[in-house]
């Protein structure tokens, strides 16, 4: 019966690691009761300039229960030439449907997020992790295949004015629809033999954007490792690249070093 429970453990330990995407939040939620800290760092290169814009992003998400997930994040930036607190956002995650087998499940959710910002419109794209105040709306599937995991997402996006100082341009579209495409593969280790192997997973992510009003759009790369340590630690590196675009981004490529660390049972 122990031999039977341990190797159930590490199948879910073994489902848990293939859907951490680095770009997009897959359908699955992190354990009931547990609690999760990030710190995301970006560096994105400004076009046509020798500088660079930085990202800090600190985050906490709670898995309120096993469909239910809850996270709350701060913006920081030096986009206004210095660094500063611009604003922060609030994101919330419901499972639809589960259905699991043994090598593989599969996972539909729906998900909100809410955003304020300060910071100066500068850029046609709506990006509501950072940049921009409004909110998005959409659903997100996930399949896992044994070591490899599929996932897309399509959302509605709506772009607000930032704040009473800087007014959303009457020229931009304020309506939008998000999409994207991640494929996951776990690379390391070949069998588990327990909790304390580190997993090493490769992924690359399409993520894309149509404008509501215009029809620009974009469509971006972003390959990405991934390690995990001790089934709690975690550490992101990513590169996100521009592969077609019709609007106008201040920033497209650059780079993408984000830590999170679980803590499991946290609260009753």
């Amino acid at each position: 019966m122990k031999k039977i429970c341990f190797l159930f453990l590490l199948a879910a330990n073994t489902l848990h690691a293939q859907e951490l995407f680095v770009y997009t939040e897959p359908a699955s939620n992190m354990p009931a009761r547990s609690i999760g800290v990030r710190m995301g760092n970006m560096l994105m290169k400004e076009k046509g300039t020798d500088t660079y814009e930085y990202h800090l992003i600190p985050e906490i998400m709670i898995a309120a229960n096993k469909k239910l997930m809850l996270h709350a994040d701060a913006f920081l930036s030096n986009v206004d030439k210095k660094f500063s607190l611009e604003g922060g956002s609030f994101y919330a995650k419901y499972r639809l449907l589960s259905y699991d087998q043994v090598h593989s499940h599969s996972r539909v959710a729906a998900y909100a997020r809410v955003s304020f910002n300060n910071s100066v419109v500068h850029q046609e794209e709506i990006d509501l992790y950072g940049h921009n105040s409004g909110y998005t709306a959409g659903f997100v599937a996930t399949q896992l295949l044994h070591k490899v995991a599929l996932s897309a997402n399509v959302a509605y996006l709506h772009a607000m004015d930032n704040g009473s100082k800087n007014k959303f341009p009457s020229t931009q579209s304020r309506n939008a629809t998000g999409y994207s495409l991640s494929v996951g593969k776990l690379l390391l280790p070949k069998e588990y033999t327990g909790y304390k192997q580190t997993n090493l997973n490769l992924m690359i992510e399409l993520l894309g954007q149509t404008s509501g009003d215009n029809g620009k759009s974009f469509l971006d790369a972003a390959p990405a490792i991934q390690f995990i340590f001790n089934s709690q630690a975690r550490v992101d590196i990513g590169y996100r690249t521009q592969l077609y675009n019709s609007m106008y981004r201040t920033a497209p490529n650059g780079f993408i070093l984000r830590f999170e660390y679980l803590f499991f049972n946290a609260f009753k």
